[in-house]
């Protein structure tokens, strides 16, 4: 770990928005962001509230992930604090980001939900989707038949069976949403977490590779986005 950046892991993580940091850290992923890179605070209850300075689908996921994470999950998105100011890049890469954070959501997660509901060959099709058309194709043919599934385990009384097949078909349309709309991958892992324990392991690494598309943030200094941390708290204290 770089030095002084077991620092900065200290600021608190909160869902929602926040007018301004609590003493103990008190602002989303985002927020946090813009206080390390020096930027003027704002308040973000969407990802078009961030500065233009930082990539919409990346801001929106990042976000997503932020309010959906339990407490004891969302400070591994402390891990991204410098990473997401400077990352804005041209209309192309932004729809390149969108389409990687749609199609990893339905290759990593949909999968092991598919196998554990006896769906084997869609398991398998999710997995192997090579492009965004195959992976919304794979996620719409899995919400059709977890939505099937759910309804013929509710008329047996098969009350675990049907929670797994709606979660399936729940977790699949947020994939499709998410082809649009960045924020929706995040859906899909808090949608898969109460069947799949690993599921914000999956989307933490998803967003790691989303960052890694296109213009990278500039580097900051990790002592000096921990004094602007820093002076945010003693401000807050005062």
């Amino acid at each position: 770990m770089t030095a002084g950046f077991e620092h900065i892991l200290h600021w608190r993580l909160l869902t929602g928005s926040h007018p301004f940091p609590g003493p103990d850290g008190g602002t989303c992923i985002n927020e946090a962001a813009i206080v390390a890179a020096g930027l003027p605070y704002r308040a973000i209850r969407a990802s078009s509230d961030c500065p233009p300075c930082f990539s919409p689908p990346l801001a929106a996921y990042a976000l997503g992930l932020n309010d959906a994470m339990p407490d004891a999950e969302r400070p591994r998105l402390m891990a991204f604090v410098l990473r997401l100011s400077g990352s804005a890049d041209t209309a192309e890469t932004e729809a390149a980001r969108t389409g990687f954070l749609a199609r990893e959501s339905v290759r990593r997660l949909l999968p092991p939900l598919l196998d554990r509901a006896g769906m084997p060959d869609l398991a398998a099709r999710c997995e192997a989707a090579a492009d965004l058309g195959a992976a919304v194709a794979a996620a719409r043919a899995a919400a059709w038949r977890g939505g099937a599934a759910a309804e013929a385990a509710s008329a047996r009384r098969a009350w675990l069976r049907g929670a797994l097949a709606a979660c399936i078909a729940r977790t699949a349309t947020a994939a499709l949403r998410a082809a649009e709309d960045a924020r929706c991958a995040a859906e899909v892992a808090e949608g898969a977490n109460p069947f799949l324990p690993e599921a914000w392991t999956h989307a933490v690494a998803i967003l790691d590779e989303a960052l890694r598309i296109g213009r990278q943030a500039p580097e900051i200094e990790v002592v000096r986005a921990r004094d602007r941390l820093d002076a945010a708290r003693a401000v807050a204290r005062a």
